[in-house]
């Protein structure tokens, strides 16, 4: 459902669930957590995020999004307490599995530290740098240094996002056999919401269901020929399944 921004200021005067995201750009971590808001059927209030602002740093603590800030409480970034704070406000439906250990071990591999769309922007860093399309100039060295881009990651980042792909692949395939279209149990849970967002850095929906400016849409089209290998289409087939299923269309960035 589309959502209009509040100001910094109107927002440090509100109650309730707050969230900072990035506008304009189909952001996995943001995108994740609106799917987990919207599952739940939490209300919340947009506000963007923006990186000049005294009033908004003094607000929100960090310049990054998403962070969920609830009531009068500490603002939050992380994904696990992000989604932590989801199950607090609406316990019904879980989004937690039954094997909840390996779901969230699952969660960390994709939206975590060092996880897929972790490395996959490094990827994209990379490509950016060296004129093989990614991430726009403007953008590309901020990236870099945020989040850690190095000579050693450019020789890792690729392993990582195929050891991850492979994995995503090989739960989907078994999953498929014993008759349910997501990772763990009958129903979805947090990391088929973590992973149909992250696909939006490899295959983006098309326009009509999620605008997004020409250049980054760009950047997320770039894919070097053995990571494109590494991708299952089932994958790509269990973010459809997702977004035709359980999340909203079209995206509102």
């Amino acid at each position: 459902m589309p959502f209009e921004y509040i100001s910094t200021e109107d927002a440090i005067l509100a109650d309730g669930l707050r969230m900072v995201v990035v506008s304009n750009v189909p952001s996995p971590w943001g995108e994740a957590a609106k799917g987990i808001l919207h599952m739940k059927a939490i209300p919340w209030t947009a506000v963007r995020l923006v990186y000049d602002s005294d009033t908004f740093n003094g607000w929100a603590k960090d310049q990054t999004g998403p962070i969920a800030i609830y009531n009068q409480e500490a603002p939050r970034s992380g994904w696990r307490e992000i989604l932590d704070l989801a199950e607090r406000l609406a316990p019904d439906p879980s989004l937690l599995a039954t094997d909840e250990e390996s779901m969230l071990r699952l969660c960390q591999d994709l939206i975590g530290e060092n996880g897929l769309g972790w490395t996959r922007r490094l990827q994209l860093v990379e490509a950016g740098l060296t004129g093989k399309g990614g991430f726009p100039q403007r953008s590309v060295k901020y990236l870099g240094d945020k989040y850690g881009y190095t000579a050693e990651s450019r020789l890792t980042c690729d392993a990582r996002v195929h050891e991850i792909l492979a994995q995503l692949s090989d739960r989907l395939i078994a999953q498929r056999a014993a008759g349910s279209p997501y990772f763990f149990g009958d129903k979805p849970s947090a990391a088929d919401i973590y992973c149909a967002s992250v696909m939006a850095m490899f295959a983006p929906l098309p326009e009509e269901k999620c605008a997004m400016k020409p250049d980054i849409r760009t950047a997320f089209n770039t894919i070097d020929d053995a990571t494109a290998a590494a991708l299952d289409p089932l994958i790509v087939e269990h973010r459809d399944h997702m977004y035709e299923a359980h999340l909203e269309l079209p995206l509102s960035l």
